[in-house]
């Protein structure tokens, strides 16, 4: 019985809900209840923590340990609760900077614990540099998202001075390690010098990127956690810490393969300035063709007479709150006896698995989310696309166009559609600031007004017929 409720016992049971949890996030079906197993784990953990340390803690320690909780509890539910879907990507960015602050701070509270012994100083000293580089790179991707940085601000020979700063930091940090210094001065220096670098990390990085940034921020949050459960020999922080880590890592490399470029080209190789209206003349000028605008009353009637469509949710689906309506339209047509799919990019959104996450709210059948590769080869034989908010994704410049900033990237192959339908509200440029030569295709027709008001109005169109 003693065994049972034995702290280790606790923090075994918690690390197998944290990868079964982990295990059944990879399908959609089974994620609510993965993220659910996870988070009971979490808790078994923190209250076998707080009741059955060895140590001897003060009773006061346990009101505010209580209090932090409970605050830190009731302000996450509330934002949660009322985060909007296109919000949720500046949310994630904000909760996994608060990761990286809290291994941060674990680091400048324990140095003076830990001084003259290597290894953990070692520790110690990583898990402050990687948490700082994650918190303040996690808060500028946050102001990125939410528009306060609008574009990507690049000092004179950036390059050189962040990779000065990053190795000045390595240095400073082994100097601390090896020399068995007691400074708290030199600790703060360290502590500061990494969020400045942190800041400087993201701030060139173009708003196109983000997906991948909050990727391999996400993972740096998970490795300076691991470094915490080293630290403290608390195995269910370290196992925590590796698959958050692990996870960040791997998606990371995914979306850089998505997208058919390097994480170094990311960082140091952004495009993209948050959806700048202002269009490159020379780039514009490429394109031949012209625009062809249709109606919601034509759309209907394409619609109505075919037997497959492809849906091609992005942003602007999030922006519109038209998930619902989609799924509407979606089931009238199929109540028509007409197939209908969605084709989901992997980048399209503004964080990984945005569109899954947008269209799982609404309850879309999870048969239907079908990821690019195996969707690319179906456009040919699809009557109609229809592209709700999404642009790069779809940009044919991706293949035709050696100069193009995105060429090279994998896209959804609707331009092989039979006919093609765009909705967007203006023809200002997607995320990456980048014109799109699918507007211009013969095939093409621009449905312009706010998604939802137009897949309303679709939706009465075809009702009536």
């Amino acid at each position: 019985m003693e065994y049972i409720f034995s702290l280790e016992f606790i923090y075994l049971i918690a690390s197998m809900t944290y990868i079964l949890g982990l295990k059944m996030l990879g399908k959609p079906e089974t994620a609510r209840r993965g993220n659910l197993i996870a988070a009971a784990g979490m808790t078994i953990a923190i209250i076998g923590t707080i009741f059955l340390h060895k140590k001897g803690v003060p009773n006061y320690i346990y009101g505010l340990i209580g209090t932090a909780i409970l605050i830190g509890t009731i302000i996450g539910w509330m934002i949660a609760k009322k985060v909007a879907m296109t919000k949720m990507p500046e949310l994630v960015s904000l909760f996994n900077g608060m990761g990286g602050a809290s291994a941060a701070l674990i680091g400048l509270i324990e140095f003076e614990h830990y001084t003259g012994d290597t290894l953990s100083t070692t520790t110690i000293v990583a898990g402050i540099i990687i948490g700082s580089i994650s918190f303040s790179g996690s808060m500028i991707a946050w102001a990125k998202l939410n528009g306060t940085l609008n574009k990507p601000l690049r000092l004179p020979k950036y390059n050189l001075l962040n990779n000065l700063i990053i190795i000045g930091v390595i240095v400073f940090a082994s100097y601390i390690a090896w020399s068995g210094s007691e400074s708290q001065l030199f600790i703060y220096i360290l502590f500061f010098a990494a969020l400045g670098y942190g800041i400087l990390f993201v701030l060139p990085i173009g708003g196109a990127d983000m997906p991948v940034v909050i990727s391999l921020l996400n993972s740096f949050t998970g490795l300076a956690a691991a470094l915490g459960g080293f630290l403290y020999g608390n195995m269910v922080m370290l196992t925590g810490g590796i698959l958050v880590g692990s996870a960040g890592t791997i998606l990371t490399f995914a979306m850089c393969d998505a997208m058919n470029r390097s994480l170094v080209n990311v960082i140091f190789g952004s495009f993209g300035g948050g959806g700048d209206s202002q269009v490159d003349e020379s780039v514009s000028d490429t394109i031949k063709g012209s625009i062809k605008k249709t109606t919601t009353s034509d759309t209907a009637i394409l619609m109505n007479y075919s037997q497959r469509i492809i849906i091609v949710p992005g942003y602007g689906l999030a922006v519109a709150q038209a998930q619902h309506a989609i799924h509407e339209l979606e089931q009238l047509l199929i109540s028509k006896g007409i197939e209908v799919k969605y084709a989901i990019h992997p980048v399209a959104g503004r964080m990984p698995g945005h569109m899954n996450v947008l269209l799982a709210e609404t309850n879309v059948d999870y048969d239907k989310l079908v990821e690019m590769e195996d969707v690319n080869p179906e456009f040919q034989n699809t009557d109609v696309v229809f592209v709700v908010g999404a642009n790069d994704v779809v940009n044919p410049a991706a293949h035709n166009n050696p100069s193009s900033p995105i060429y090279g990237m994998p896209i959804l192959d609707v331009e092989k559609a039979k006919s093609i339908i765009i909705n967007k509200r203006t023809m200002n440029p997607g995320y990456a600031g980048i014109e799109n030569e699918l507007f211009y295709n013969q095939k093409t027709s621009m449905l312009f007004g706010d998604a939802k008001n137009v897949i309303q109005a679709l939706i009465s169109e075809l009702k009536s017929m």
